[in-house]
């Protein structure tokens, strides 16, 4: 149904210092939907995030959120309308505390309600909570992902994106910030992750994308992307033979 598409990609088109990092990608993601976008290194993922929060503005094609054209706002006013993103190597500010790290976040709440509270998160990431006092640069890789994410569930998400939320993280801790995010998702929230680890996003998502060389390759169900021969040999690094 068109009233529950939640962001809607066309045409996407985007450069950097005058070379295509995009061209011309379209991809869709509805409501409560938990959708990845995997592929190489420098295929465009995480230049495709930063043209949907308004970090990078592109150069043709429309990027629609629920229903309105967002292509273009600044960065702000796409956080006030709902769609935040964690940055990739989580950018928590080192100097201030967990909790004003925290409270930074409900700035992109402006006159929208919250969805998710400081108990709420502290409750989903115990050790925040543990180390509300701490400075943020005192915290481990781990820790630090998980107080970006709580960051951005302060200011009342319609819309998560992702950027390589895995990267540089133990095992351990990988699986933990997962468990939070596939909560998350049945809990009501839709999310957009781009992700390195292809098949850890083909296992919690429900559709996938892949990105190739600014293009999107392929796409469908994730379960079916994980099963097909040649998503498993180019992007889960499995061959065919042991496929």
């Amino acid at each position: 149904m068109a009233s529950d598409l939640v962001l809607d990609v066309r045409d996407l088109q985007a450069a950097y210092n005058g070379v295509r990092a995009l061209r011309g990608v379209g991809l869709s993601v509805r409501q409560g939907e938990f959708v990845a976008l995997i592929g190489p290194n420098g295929a465009g993922k995480s230049t495709l995030l930063n043209c949907l929060s308004g970090v990078l503005r592109p150069t043709g094609g429309a990027i629609e959120y629920r229903g309105r054209r967002i292509d273009g706002l600044s960065p702000w006013r796409v956080a006030h309308l709902g769609l935040l993103q964690v940055p990739e190597g989580r950018q928590v500010l080192p100097n201030l505390t967990v909790r004003e790290n925290l409270a930074l976040g409900t700035a992109a709440l402006r006159d929208r309600a919250p969805t998710h509270t400081l108990q709420d998160v502290e409750r989903m990431f115990p050790i925040l909570a543990e180390r509300r006092e701490q400075r943020a640069g005192s915290l481990s890789g781990g820790q630090q992902q998980m107080l970006a994410i709580g960051r951005a569930l302060m200011g009342g998400p319609q819309l998560l994106l992702l950027d390589e939320p895995s990267l540089g993280l133990a095992p351990l801790i990988v699986s933990q910030v997962f468990d939070a995010l596939q909560a998350l998702n049945r809990a009501g929230l839709t999310i957009l992750l781009v992700e390195q680890n292809a098949r850890l996003a083909l296992e919690v998502t429900d559709r996938a994308y892949v990105i190739e060389q600014g293009q999107v390759v392929a796409q469908g169900r994730s379960a079916d992307l994980g099963n097909d021969p040649s998503v498993l040999a180019h992007y889960l690094g499995q061959s065919l033979s042991a496929s």
